[in-house]
């Protein structure tokens, strides 16, 4: 998982180590959450018609290497993209987004939230990306506009609200500051990495002591340079003649439902179980990573990222459809493919089967010869719930 407010900069030209793309075992799951994507009015209306930069550097960048884009949601300048190894498409389903807005009394998005929920191998599972007030003065507006979103955004059926899905992840700049504290201090304390000397000031820590839906929430310790404010394209905190003291704003922080506290036995990691009631599908989230990259400098704050272990049954292992292509096919001749439905859901007139080239992003017809693969759609669920094997079309028939 990535939080990075980028400040309304382009992209970097690459996020190769940003991503650990050469992590092994390779990652599952990609999410990445930006805030502060460039979103004046005639660059927002440029996004609407084709992707925006950032993620359309993503996809470029995540494609070659076996990702699939699932979906992405954006409100404004907040934008969060959900990415996935090819072979767990199939088990991504009832995939949901909305946003819920804060800025101006909830007139504006510049502020607010936006998530993704969907169902993993039959477990729920939620991202919300925030940007919450800024200031030093505004924590408790924050918790106010955390809570806010939390009550508004409605998925519907089975699990209508955020808290009511297995796994939530929280993350974003939520702008929460570091009190009392002067900027002597603060820096000397960042300086000779004795971050712990700044965590009783932290004000999201010292709101969960007061805020009991807070306290549902964990996070790993804060062993890392505060992320904010730095001068762009470089490491050195703010120069300039306001002087921004220096914060842990951008977060990542989790809640399973309901949550026992797993015993002990890693002092590196941290995690939690879920029990719900359901003995035979339990989740374990253990969290390996917490950190800054000091390495980006297109931004003031500097991206924040954390990977996870996900110990979960898998309550489905059949994909929904089998398709496959009947035959050799060609670019130049029709083709035919059958597809079998191996479960029962509930299907609809406007699903659809499409035409995929591997480790392309875009849908594309096969103009060109390459590798495809066959994808049977679900309108209902919103995903794409059976994919063919991998197969070659050729560029011309065979003689």
């Amino acid at each position: 998982m990535v939080t990075w407010n980028v400040g309304t900069a382009e992209p970097p030209p690459d996020v190769d180590s940003l991503l650990q793309l050469d992590a092994q075992p390779p990652v599952d799951l990609y999410v990445i959450g930006l805030q502060e994507v460039n979103s004046n009015p005639l660059r927002f209306i440029s996004d609407m018609m084709v992707e925006d930069s950032w993620s359309h550097m993503l996809m470029n960048t995540m494609a070659p290497r076996g990702y699939v884009k699932m979906t992405s949601v954006r409100m404004q300048g907040l934008l969060l993209l959900l990415f996935c190894k090819q072979a767990h498409v199939p088990f991504i389903r009832d995939i949901r987004t909305t946003y819920t807005r804060t800025g101006i009394f909830g007139y504006w998005g510049n502020k607010g939230g936006v998530s993704v929920r969907f169902s993993f191998y039959g477990h729920m599972l939620c991202f919300l990306n925030c940007h919450l007030a800024a200031h030093m003065n505004y924590a408790l507006q924050r918790v106010d506009e955390f809570e806010y979103i939390l009550d508004t955004q409605d998925f519907e059926e089975d699990t209508p609200h955020v808290l009511d899905h297995k796994v939530v992840f929280w993350f974003g700049d939520l702008n929460f500051r570091i009190a009392d504290h002067g900027m002597h201090f603060l820096r000397s304390s960042i300086n000779s990495e004795r971050y712990n000397l700044l965590w009783q000031k932290d004000q999201l820590l010292m709101m969960k002591k007061k805020e009991a839906f807070l306290q549902e929430f964990d996070e790993g310790p804060l062993c890392f340079k505060p992320s904010y404010k730095f001068d762009r394209n470089g490491d050195t905190y703010d120069t300039s003649g306001k002087k921004r003291k220096p914060a842990w704003t951008d977060r990542i922080l989790w809640r399973v439902k309901p949550k026992t506290l797993a015993p002990e036995d890693d002092d590196d990691s941290v995690s939690t179980l879920t029990d719900d009631g359901h003995e035979d599908y339990p989740i374990q989230v253990h969290q390996d990573n917490y950190t800054s990259n000091m390495s980006y400098g297109v931004s003031d704050h500097k991206p924040v990222l954390a990977s996870f272990k996900l110990e979960l049954r898998k309550k489905c292992e059949l994909a929904l459809v089998h398709v496959s292509p009947e035959d050799a096919w060609s670019a130049d001749c029709n083709a035919t493919l059958s597809y079998t439905v191996q479960e029962d859901f509930l299907s609809s007139t406007w699903d659809w089967i499409g035409l995929y080239k591997v480790n392309v992003y875009i849908r594309s017809i096969p103009l060109l010869g390459g590798e495809y693969v066959l994808g049977y759609f679900s309108t209902n669920l919103q995903s794409l719930v059976g994919l063919s094997n991998n197969f070659q079309v050729s560029l011309h028939a065979f003689s």
